[in-house]
């Protein structure tokens, strides 16, 4: 299976987990071997030992050392059988890196998935990848010629992978609602917070981890500890993946400077950056020109690295205008499960989208937002929360702009990376003037979508989908009962 396009790669630093893709798409099996080799055989203790020694982290974003959930599924399954689940969902828009090794080197993700699966003495390999995607497609190519090599006689590993595709949404990939999916239950995060180390696929102790972090301990047990160490910092070694502007991916050593990465991909700093995705935090220009890219160094600088996400953003697009967007998305993807999600999220998009307007306040923004934190049953909530706490800070001059003089006048170019927008119905207010009297509850309900006139009689904007709960209820209030929702169509 050779995809016709794929993600392109760029790097600073050794080529490890992008190593052999300068010359070929994708590494087929035969491929894969001639550059990597054949994985050798570790028992968990010496699994273990050598992601110790390395301090292995999660590449997902919460960056949760390797070796202790080695050590938590193996004491969970003692008596038990266990799994080990690939998390490739990657339902973060602004992130390219695992669609990018699963498509082009996946059989670098199995190798550390089954080589953790033997350590453990797993029953599976489950990889849950976005359904009907070109990465599907890729891993489940990869399986088959594994699947192949081992009936001609290859020796390869007794073969017990199995590929889920899940719907393609941001929540899809936090934990509890990936092991659901895989169960064959809705992809949401579970009301109850269990851990997958101890109750995780068909209730078995599960390894649970991101698709870099299976290809990185690949990477290990092929170089060896001193080895993979000799790039990076002392903290923190080795390469990591980064997704640059939602579409190049750069394989860098770890304590790369920011400037470095963005030099090569031709980007510049612009007024703010970015980084961690929209769970992460934004950095101004000036507090960015001086980052490292480790957990450390984009701790130091007040951020988080998360999955490697860069996006900066220049003068061409109003990052007000770019942050309304995301946050109506980041509203509009939640499981609705929790009052922060069904009801909090969506009154900051609408307070946002306010900011955005000149006819809000930093104040209800800030309202809004810490209503949701720390409150949820998931981090959606927490992580949205920072998202938009930092960019008011980053941001500071243009929220000024737009409240003292109105939207500051630049187009909206869509410079933070969404998926395309799925068609849903838009929805306008309709009034009946004989019986409107002009009370104005309308407009205090939904400030940003009614204007009054000098009588206290409104107009109306067209109706976002995420505000159709807040339409219907100033539909309900209105004391005339002079209003109607419509389906635009």
């Amino acid at each position: 299976m050779i995809p016709h396009r794929v993600p392109p790669v760029l790097r600073l630093g050794p080529a490890r987990l992008t190593a052999g893709l300068d010359h070929t798409r994708r590494l087929d099996l035969p491929a894969h071997r001639t550059v990597h080799g054949t994985p050798p055989t570790l028992d968990l203790e010496q699994l273990i030992a050598m992601a110790d020694e390395v301090d292995l982290r999660g590449r997902g974003g919460a960056h949760f050392p390797f070796a202790r959930k080695l050590r938590a599924v193996a004491e969970a399954a003692r008596a038990r059988e266990s799994v080990v689940l690939v998390n490739a969902t990657e339902g973060e828009p602004a992130s390219s890196k695992d669609a990018m090794l699963l498509v082009r080197t996946p059989h670098l993700v199995i190798d550390g998935a089954l080589l953790a699966a033997d350590a453990l003495r797993a029953r599976e390999v489950v990889i849950a990848v976005p359904e009907d995607s070109v990465s599907h497609a890729s891993v489940t190519a990869a399986v088959e010629e594994r699947r192949a090599a081992a009936v001609a006689g290859a020796a390869e590993s007794r073969l017990r992978v199995r590929v889920v595709g899940l719907p393609e949404r941001f929540i899809t990939g936090e934990g509890g609602a990936l092991v659901r999916g895989v169960n064959g239950l809705a992809a949401v995060p579970p009301g109850r917070k269990r851990r997958a180390a101890v109750e995780g696929v068909d209730g078995l102790p599960t390894l649970l981890s991101n698709a870099e972090t299976f290809a990185q301990a690949a990477v290990l047990a092929e170089l060896g500890p001193a080895t993979y160490a000799g790039v990076g910092t002392a903290r923190e070694p080795g390469t990591l993946l980064l997704t640059v502007g939602g579409t190049a991916v750069v394989e860098a050593a770890v304590g790369m400077p920011l400037t470095s990465v963005l030099d090569l991909c031709g980007a510049e700093l612009g007024e703010g950056v970015l980084i961690g995705g929209y769970h992460g935090a934004w950095l101004d220009a000036r507090t960015a020109a001086g980052v490292e890219l480790s957990r450390e160094g984009v701790a130091l600088a007040g951020g988080t690295l998360g999955a490697g996400i860069i996006v900066p953003v220049g003068e061409s697009t109003c990052p007000l205008g770019e942050l309304a967007r995301v946050t109506a998305y980041l509203a509009g993807q939640s499981s609705g499960q929790c009052g922060p999600c069904r009801l909090g999220l969506p009154e900051a998009a609408r307070a946002v989208s306010g900011l955005c307007s000149g006819q809000g306040s930093v104040d209800a923004v800030r309202r809004a937002v810490r209503a949701v934190e720390r409150r949820g049953a998931c981090f959606h909530p927490d992580g949205t929360a920072r998202f938009v706490l930092s960019a008011l800070e980053v941001f500071a001059d243009h929220v000024t702009t737009h409240l003292e003089h109105g939207p500051c006048g630049r187009p909206v170019r869509g410079v933070l990376p969404l998926p395309e927008a799925e068609a849903e119905p838009s929805y306008h207010l309709d009034i009946d003037w004989t019986r409107c009297e002009g009370h104005g509850l309308c407009a205090h309900l939904l400030p940003e979508f009614v204007d009054l006139d000098a009588f206290g009689y409104p107009s109306f904007r067209e109706i976002p989908g995420w505000m159709v709960k807040d339409a219907r209820r100033a539909v309900e209030m209105c004391p005339a009962l002079a209003l109607r929702l419509a389906d635009t169509g």
